[in-house]
C-alpha cells in the first residue's frame, strides 16, 4: 500500500530538500510524495544479487560504471522514482558524491523488483516514465510470475523479451553476463 502525503505539491527541488520525515523513503510523483512500503527480505537478497552480478561484471571488463542500489532517478518535472537497482557511468556519481543520490541523467540500465503493491507502478508506470526520459534498458524482475522482462528501448517504445527458468538472459548492455531466471530466484537462497 503506498500512501500519499497531503501538502499541495512538491517541485522537484523541494522533494531534494524534503527532511520531514528522514526514516522513510519516498517517491516524488506527479508533486506529491508517495511513501514506499519497506520490502521484503526476498526482495533486498534478489536487488543485492543482481547488483552484485553487475558488480562482477563491470568489475571484469573494467567498465567505467557503478552498479548501485535504491538510487533516484528524476524521470520527470515533478516526479521522481527510487529505482531497486541502477546502472550508472561513474563520472557524473563521483563528481557529486556530496549531492542528492537522485540522477537528472538516465541511468545505462534499471532493475526493479516486483513486490504485490508495486505491480502497476513497475509494469505500467515506471516503464512509461524511463522510456521517456531515454532508459536504453529496464528489467522488470517478478519473483510472483517467476520471469525477468528484458524492455530495450527502440525509437521511443520498449521491446520486450520475456526470460524463464533457466534461459540465459540477453542484455545489450551486458552482453557477456551469464545470468538465468532461476539463479535470480533461488538467490535467498546463498
Amino acid at each position: 500500500m503506498t500512501t500519499t502525503t497531503s501538502k499541495n505539491l512538491y517541485s522537484f527541488e523541494e522533494y531534494l530538500q524534503h527532511e520531514l520525515d528522514p526514516d522513510n523513503r519516498y517517491e516524488l510523483v506527479d508533486g506529491k510524495l508517495e511513501l514506499m512500503n519497506p520490502p521484503t527480505f526476498r526482495h533486498i537478497l534478489i536487488c543485492d544479487f543482481i547488483r552484485d552480478a553487475f558488480k562482477a561484471e563491470i568489475n571484469r571488463l573494467q567498465l567505467p560504471w557503478l552498479a548501485m542500489r535504491e538510487g533516484g532517478i528524476r524521470t520527470g518535472w515533478r516526479k521522481s522514482r527510487i529505482a531497486d537497482v541502477y546502472v550508472v557511468e561513474k563520472e557524473p556519481v563521483m563528481s557529486s558524491l556530496d549531492e542528492s543520490g537522485v540522477l537528472s541523467t538516465p541511468p545505462l540500465l534499471v532493475v526493479e523488483v516486483i513486490s504485490p503493491e508495486s505491480i502497476k507502478r513497475d509494469y505500467r508506470y515506471k516503464r512509461s516514465e524511463y522510456a521517456a526520459i531515454g532508459i536504453n534498458e529496464y528489467w522488470i524482475v517478478d519473483p510472483m510470475q517467476q520471469q525477468v522482462t528484458v524492455l530495450v528501448l527502440d525509437e521511443g517504445l520498449y521491446e520486450e523479451t520475456v526470460f524463464t527458468s533457466e534461459q540465459e538472459l540477453v542484455s545489450p548492455a551486458f552482453a557477456e553476463i551469464n545470468l538465468t531466471p532461476k539463479q535470480i530466484f533461488t538467490a535467498e537462497d546463498v
